[in-house]
């Protein structure tokens, strides 16, 4: 196991001399934030399995969880203790349970996608298959707002149906977090967004539930 493949593939979860939260990420959601992680963390296990000491990328690991921890934590507002417990969980796999972290997106009438990260033990696999394809040249990627509408979910309630986007001027138009903010409003703020992709009934509710004293 190259000691410099370690540090480098470690140094992008690291800022100031420690692992770093990754504030590009922090608009993304729980499931988005852990799946990224995750099949960064899963390529590079999975390449280096034949190597005798693949024991060496705990290193890695370690940086790379505790980043996407403290990412969730910045986006929560929490702690990074609090993160690891709500998303822990156990998985079954050749060499028996294993802790992991998942996160999860529920769909109506599908099964949940899962995203995981870790669970794969460090050790050396000598039947393991090193794939390494030419990369596929991808498309520019669509504007956040085409793809959140072409999801066709409400996100306010998270229905699937015809969708319409509510706009707001700016984020002070939100009004200040607390109890007299309306849940829509305090939703925008959270996610730091001057549009809200809504179904009918909720873009009725907004307007029929304004931001009292808005900036």
């Amino acid at each position: 196991m190259p000691p410099d493949v370690v540090k480098a593939q470690s140094a992008r979860y690291r800022q100031h001399g420690k692992p770093w939260h990754r504030s590009r990420l922090q608009n993304l959601s729980d499931y988005d934030i852990v799946r990224t992680y995750g099949a960064e963390y899963r390529g590079v296990v999975n390449y280096y399995l034949l190597a005798q000491d693949v024991w060496r990328l705990n290193t890695l690991r370690w940086n790379a969880v505790t980043s996407m921890l403290k990412t969730m934590a910045a986006k929560h507002h929490s702690t990074v203790t609090k993160m690891a417990a709500r998303y822990k969980a156990k998985i079954e796999t050749s060499n028996g349970l294993r802790t992991c972290f998942e996160a999860r997106k529920h769909r109506k009438g599908k099964q949940d996608l899962v995203a995981r990260f870790g669970g794969i033990p460090l050790k050396q696999d000598k039947r393991a298959v090193i794939r390494d394809p030419a990369p596929v040249k991808m498309p520019y990627p669509r504007k956040e707002l085409i793809r959140r509408l072409r999801t066709r979910e409400c996100e306010l309630c998270e229905t699937g149906t015809t969708v319409a986007a509510h706009q707001v001027t700016s984020l002070k138009a939100l009004g200040k977090p607390g109890p007299g903010q309306p849940p829509w409003a305090a939703l925008m703020a959270k996610m730091r967004r001057k549009t809200l992709i809504v179904c009918a009934d909720c873009h009725y509710l907004i307007h029929a539930e304004p931001v009292a004293h808005a900036a």
